[in-house]
Formats: C-alpha cells, structure tokens, sequence
C-alpha cells in the first residue's frame, strides 16, 4: 500500500495491518487522509445534531463504536471496532472492554450524583476514554467529540472550543493541549478544563 504516514507527538501509529484498512486507496499522503477523515468526521457531526441523546444512551459500549464508526467509517474498514494491537499510548488490548466498563459505569455515578460540575465530568470522561485508547487510531478527536456530546446533550451547554485551532496538526496549540492532558494523567485537570473552554 502506498500510504506513508508521518506521525507528529502524541499521535498513535498505525501498523501495516491497520493501514490495509483504508477504504479509499487513491489516499497517499497525510493531508489527503486528513482531509477525507475530517469529511467524515463532519457527517457524523450533523448526524448528532439530529439527534437526542440521554446519558444512559450515551453510557454504553455500543454509543462508543457507533460514534467510532459514524466518525471514520466511510475511510477505514476498522472504524468502530476495538484495537487488537497494543499501541504506544492506551492500556492492553484485553483490557479495554472491562476499562471501558468501568469508566461508563462511573460517569453514569458521576452524572446521577453531581459528584463534578458539568465540564469535570465531560472532561474527565473525555480524558480516560483517551487514555484507555479503544481503537486503532482516531482516539483524540473521537474523545473530544463524545465531551462535546456530554456537554450539549446531557447539560444543554455550549461545545467546548478546544484551543479553536485543529488539534491534529503540530501547532503551539497541539502542545499546549498535550501538556494539559500529560497533567490530567496525574488527575490534575484544571488546565485541560481551562484548555478545552480557551
């Protein structure tokens, strides 16, 4: 296959197998497979528009592949199912379903309890969805779609910004967005939540 991809920090690489995965094989370059992703990505936003959405709907393994697939489903035939490979970033592969689970389960407590303010627990869902890394790539965008989701569905508030720039470019953003989350890995979240509303 001639995709030949260049990775930039914190960005998962993608094996040989999981690049035989691409539905589209006119795509070669990264900026072509970035433009035909964020295309898709787009899709499966006006799909959610459309849509109500209640925490327990949202709280499932099944939402999490189906928002997986909307959002990369028509450029990788792997789009909604979990990774079968361990990564660079993300827990063992045989772990992923029952840490899945469990962060589900919690944000359900989290939600029914007011154990967080609306954004914490957005984002506090958005950072361990990432950090348990379900599929083979597409993890931080996927992450940040389901915090926006929470957000507006669950507490009918306004989107997070996310820096206003695209976070899946090498930018000062990009790195300030990492150095964030480096920081929520160490449950300090203040500047990921303050990162997510800049």
């Amino acid at each position: 296959m001639g995709l030949d991809l260049k990775y930039i920090n914190g960005q998962t690489p993608l094996d040989e197998d999981e690049k035989e995965g691409l539905k589209i094989e006119t795509i070669a370059t990264r900026e072509e497979l970035d433009e035909f992703e964020q295309n898709n990505i787009e899709e499966a936003s006006m799909w959610i528009l459309s849509k109500r959405f209640t925490i327990e709907k949202l709280m499932t393994e099944s939402f999490i592949r189906i928002l997986h697939k909307r959002m990369y489903g028509k450029v990788w035939s792997w789009a909604g199912k979990f990774r079968t490979t361990n990564k660079n970033i993300g827990i063992d592969k045989w772990q992923i379903s029952t840490a899945l689970k469990s962060l589900l389960d919690d944000t359900l407590f989290w939600v029914e309890n007011d154990i967080y303010v609306p954004d914490e627990i957005a984002i506090r869902f958005k950072h361990r969805l990432v950090s348990i890394h379900c599929f083979p790539n597409g993890n931080g965008r996927h992450s940040r779609l389901m915090a926006d989701i929470i957000i507006d569905k669950v507490y009918n508030r306004s989107v997070f910004t996310w820096g206003t720039q695209n976070l899946v470019k090498q930018s000062k953003t990009r790195d300030n967005y990492l150095i964030a989350v480096r920081k929520a890995n160490q449950n300090d979240y203040v500047e990921l939540l303050e990162f997510a509303r800049s």
